[in-house]
């Protein structure tokens, strides 16, 4: 490869990394929420309030670079890990892992969870912003089956009790949250 094909090389690296970022940017804006991933203590107490013999589908909402939701899968292989990214980037990232390194029971969807029902989830994951947390309060309260599981970390959902917390002792003393759907059902 001569000078001209590395510049156009060099050139062609930067266009896609531009796009990436880009991709990124426009979805943080959309969302309010950025693809942060969840650190290897966070997802450790995540699974640890989630039994390993989880049936049914577990939805990881905002799945990001894919951490959670491949820790999901391999956590509880008995069921069903749906994981939802916004941002082509991330996801394009996560589908590469996939096939890389399969699970069987892991289904990427590159898309807006609010446009998902959550009628079959018996667990939802979640590391999102407060103000996507207080939107998707009444929907997990109107779609989810009583007893369904949500997992958050950092923001809790504003009005509900959790069935338990652990706050860890990392830096951010970052709190996580267990929450399950009561059975009245009315929204809290």
């Amino acid at each position: 490869m001569g000078a001209t094909g590395s510049f156009l090389f060099f050139l062609l690296l930067w266009a896609v990394l531009l796009v990436g970022v880009l991709s990124i940017v426009v979805s943080t804006l959309r969302t309010g929420a950025p693809p942060m991933p969840s650190s290897p203590r966070v997802r450790r107490a995540l699974l640890a309030l989630l039994p390993g013999d989880t049936r049914g589908t577990v939805v990881d909402l905002g799945s990001g670079w894919g951490d959670v939701a491949f820790n999901l899968a391999d956590h509880c292989p008995q069921a069903r890990i749906v994981a939802y990214e916004l941002s082509w980037l991330p996801w394009l990232f996560s589908r590469l892992r996939q096939r890389l390194f399969p699970r069987p029971n892991l289904t990427l969807l590159h898309g807006d969870f609010f446009a998902a029902s959550f009628q079959d989830a018996t667990c939802v994951v979640c590391y999102l912003s407060p103000g996507i947390m207080a939107r998707l309060a009444p929907r997990f309260a109107a779609e989810l089956p009583v007893g369904a599981r949500i997992l958050s970390h950092t923001f809790g959902l504003r009005g509900w009790t959790p069935v338990r917390s652990v706050r860890l002792q990392d830096l951010y003393r970052t709190p996580v949250y267990l929450y399950e759907v009561p059975p009245t059902r009315a929204a809290p």
